[in-house]
């Protein structure tokens, strides 16, 4: 069960911080051997994986318009309405994050801006497992369709039937999907990343995994395709004081720990005389739990801190970096213009993660392992590159002209201190 610790020393947080992920180097082996198949053979590689893997043979990787159309049907307008919502406020918050360039004169003459422009082709990968996440395919392919990305290909593993969940073949119809296919794990990022007869080769991959579809990520991006971000299990850090609702914190732990077994859930508290309350709530709802044996498993490697204060509160958050952060104090809001290393923020008593997970707007999509200490989660820019630009008129190389000589000369690049020198002469 949870494991309680009182007042650790500030030496001890580095090994508190250490999330229950796996070296998914060892895998490189395996996960190289089935990356090289699919690059040599494609369709047919893909196809026999299938059948190894998701014990599955397929005639074709194809998802077919009578599928699509057939997955409508299947599922519940209740459903359908609620993933034609959440799509909704995905793409307000994500539409706002356009960017606008505008030029800048940097000296007189001198003239720079930037450009936004779509990744032409990106892939998109959804796990089918134990939890089919139709809401993925929304977080990813509402912004990659705003973004305007002409090709937005998904790959996900196919059911004993050879078919994709409906809602995920839903989903991606909503969000405007060009192309499906039937395929998952190590095969699925390889069908991506190299091309096969069927799956086009994308530019930039996107989408969770288990660790064979993580270390396929990392393999690929050495030199084929470029990915959205490292990642590995899912976790959340709940903050909480004594004035904080208990069964609301136990409802947030369980959630986040029933995604897998390699799951974790943190709480850190100021609050010793909430911690027993929290693990008795726990304790109640766990035994409701249809998943009840993996969250029971994730919270195997679950704490809860109990620190000094507030302050010692925010230093161990800012290193441990959460995926999801909830604050659930009095003060939340200011305690969280102090936090600068977290994935996405829940704040105060009513904001659930499985808001950010689902339907409020913002991306589900985000750094895993402490890596929200440098990158951020899935947004617009995710799915764009930005080309400068610079136009420099005879004024401006008279300007410019002798500072770009005196540096270059001072680089030992002559060619770069005759490009200009040239020019000068001219006018």
């Amino acid at each position: 069960m949870i494991h309680v610790i009182f007042e650790p020393p500030r030496s001890e947080w580095e090994k508190l911080i250490k999330r229950p992920t796996l070296d998914v180097s060892t895998l490189f082996d395996t996960v190289r051997s089935v990356l090289d198949d699919v690059r040599v053979r494609g369709d047919a590689a893909v196809k026999q994986f299938e059948e190894q893997f998701d014990h599955v043979s397929l005639s074709s990787i194809c998802v077919s318009e009578v599928e699509i159309q057939e997955a409508e049907t299947l599922l519940p307008e209740s459903l359908k309405q609620a993933i034609r919502t959440a799509a909704s406020h995905i793409e307000t918050f994500h539409a706002a994050q356009r960017f606008t360039g505008r030029k800048i004169e940097t000296a007189p003459g001198v003239t720079c801006w930037q450009k936004a422009v779509p990744i032409e082709k990106v892939g998109l990968y959804i796990p089918g497992g134990t939890a089919p996440l139709f809401s993925t395919v929304l977080m990813l392919a509402v912004p990659a369709r705003i973004a305007g990305c002409g090709e937005i290909v998904l790959c996900s593993p196919p059911d004993k039937e050879g078919k994709l969940n409906p809602a995920i073949l839903y989903a991606a119809q909503v969000a405007g999907v060009n192309k499906l296919f039937k395929a998952g794990g190590i095969q699925a990022i390889a069908a991506m990343a190299y091309g096969t007869e069927s799956v086009p080769k994308v530019y930039k991959i996107f989408g969770p995994g288990n660790q064979y579809v993580t270390a396929a990520k990392q393999l690929v991006s050495l030199k084929d395709v470029a990915i959205d971000m490292p990642a590995g299990p899912s976790e959340v850090e709940v903050i909480a004081d004594e004035t904080a609702n208990p069964v609301f914190i136990a409802t947030d732990f369980l959630s986040q720990s029933e995604h897998g077994i390699d799951s974790q859930s943190i709480l850190v508290t100021p609050s010793e005389e909430i911690v027993p309350k929290v693990i008795k709530a726990i304790e109640e709802q766990l035994e409701l739990l249809p998943r009840k044996e993996i969250t029971e498993k994730a919270l195997d490697h679950s704490l809860i801190i109990v620190l000094k204060d507030l302050k010692d509160v925010k230093d161990f958050t800012n290193l441990y970096a959460p995926e999801h952060l909830i604050i659930q104090t009095a003060d939340y809001a200011i305690l969280a213009e102090e936090i600068t290393n977290a994935g996405s923020i829940f704040l105060g008593p009513h904001t659930p993660e499985s808001a950010g997970d689902y339907a409020s707007g913002t991306n589900h999509t985000l750094p895993t392992n402490g890596y929200a200490r440098a990158y951020s989660g899935v947004n617009l820019d995710s799915f764009i590159k930005k080309i400068t630009f610079q136009e420099i008129t005879p004024e401006g190389i008279k300007q410019l002209g002798d500072t770009i000589r005196e540096m270059a000369a001072h680089e030992h690049l002559d060619a770069h201190r005759n490009a200009v020198t040239v020019r000068m002469e001219t006018l």
